[in-house]
């Protein structure tokens, strides 16, 4: 696939999902935070079915007040690096107790959180702002490989230049459309869904399914 063919690409993803969101489950935007921040290596599946009970007690920031580190990680011991992950998600209540997560606008502020990174502010910022940024995680970085709009060996360099190549529209029309195309549709396995891919035709990926 060759760069002029971008706004084809973005405009048919979005049209194969027209109304896609993000998969997390959430009251607040504050536990829309917590879940991101659970959902690195691990599915958002399974960030759902522990948050179907962590949730109910994790509110509102304050809420850590009453659950200390080792009861957190009783409730999230399911998802990968638990240990780490309560740890900060204690650390990021604590602040958030003291200042209000409206004031944590921008990409830099949300990094000044514990635990959250580059995609998971853009996630973030993405849902609750519509603000045009697509958070590059393994799916996006392979499907963006796949059709060679880039060639890069890690997901950070590929968001990068996915920021260069992309206009903010395309931006914005991608950010769920591309990931729930790379997790349903271009999957990791084998026998990616080649055969009914509107893409098929200007897709260079070598090793099509067909």
């Amino acid at each position: 696939m060759l760069k002029k063919d971008i706004d084809f690409f973005a405009t048919t993803l979005y049209n194969m999902y027209p109304n896609a969101k993000t998969e997390l489950e959430y009251n607040n935007d504050f536990q829309l935070l917590i879940a991101i921040l659970m959902s690195a290596q691990t599915t958002d599946k399974q960030v759902n079915k522990v948050n179907e009970v962590f949730f109910k007690k994790l509110i509102k920031p304050a809420d850590w007040l009453e659950m200390w580190v080792e009861k957190i990680k009783e409730y999230i011991k399911t998802v990968s690096f638990f240990n780490n992950k309560a740890q900060n998600i204690y650390k990021t209540c604590e602040i958030l107790s003291n200042q209000d997560l409206e004031e944590f606008d921008t990409l830099d502020k949300l990094k000044s959180l514990a635990w959250v990174w580059i995609k998971t502010a853009k996630v973030f910022l993405a849902v609750t702002k519509d603000a045009a940024y697509l958070a590059v995680d393994t799916h996006v970085h392979r499907v963006l490989n796949r059709v060679w709009l880039v060639k890069t060996k890690s997901p950070e360099e590929t968001d990068k230049i996915a920021e260069k190549i992309f206009t903010k529209q395309n931006l914005a029309d991608l950010h769920h459309s591309l990931i729930l195309f790379g997790r349903y549709h271009c999957t990791a396995t084998r026998k990616p869904k080649c055969k009914t891919c509107p893409l098929l035709e200007k897709c260079s990926y070598k090793n099509k399914n067909i």
